[in-house]
């Protein structure tokens, strides 16, 4: 078994590298680049309207064994959950194009999100992978968090333990929770960087 999932997460993190050749590069401490997307709604969602607010961008895939785990679970549906109730933007990001691993049509993202009683503000496609290339994702979950001054602050995976194993987010430093924290209180984002792991985004 541990085998198998050395062989997964090798796969997986060797896709990325592939992908991120292609990728621009945000920096910390720099305005996060502005973009304009729509959600499974119909909604059109502009970063620069939320300025004032913290936002997370989480991108997503809900066929990838590592976004499984953190959903099954419940650990990201309870920290968007904790976020959004503290005045967080979460916006979920899918950028595979269609036909990909969970490319999902508005009506059935919708309904995985009730069914992993997910809750982040809005789900948005990114078919054409835009947004995805000028952010850099690599990974999905890859998270990026930006202040109430639109700088972005944190840039990388959701936990500290690189598998796709239930039992390791228990044992794991959870990367997101602890920069909302951190801005929550005032303080500057102690870990502002870490390397994403998971499954490679789809473009």
């Amino acid at each position: 078994m541990k085998t198998f999932r050395a062989l997964l997460l090798a796969a997986s993190v060797g896709s990325v590298a592939l992908v991120s050749q292609a990728m621009a590069v945000v920096t910390i401490g720099a305005p996060a680049p502005d973009f304009t997307l729509n959600d499974i709604n119909g909604r059109t969602h502009k970063l620069a309207d939320y300025r004032g607010k913290i936002v997370v961008l989480e991108w997503v895939n809900s066929g990838c064994p590592f976004v499984q785990k953190h959903y099954h679970s419940g650990n990201i549906p309870r920290l968007q959950q904790s976020a959004t109730s503290d005045g967080v933007v979460w916006l979920a990001i899918n950028t595979g194009r269609d036909g990909t691993q969970g490319a999902l049509a508005s009506g059935a993202a919708s309904r995985w999100l009730q069914e992993q009683k997910a809750a982040p503000t809005a789900y948005l496609r990114d078919q054409d992978g835009t947004v995805g290339r000028l952010y850099g994702a690599k990974a999905t979950p890859h998270l990026f968090v930006i202040n109430a001054d639109g700088v972005l602050v944190y840039n990388g995976a959701i936990d500290s333990i690189r598998s796709a194993d239930l039992e390791d987010i228990g044992r794991a430093t959870n990367y997101v929770s602890a920069a909302l924290a951190d801005l929550k209180a005032g303080r500057p984002v102690a870990t502002a960087a870490t390397q994403p792991y998971g499954c490679a985004v789809k473009y």
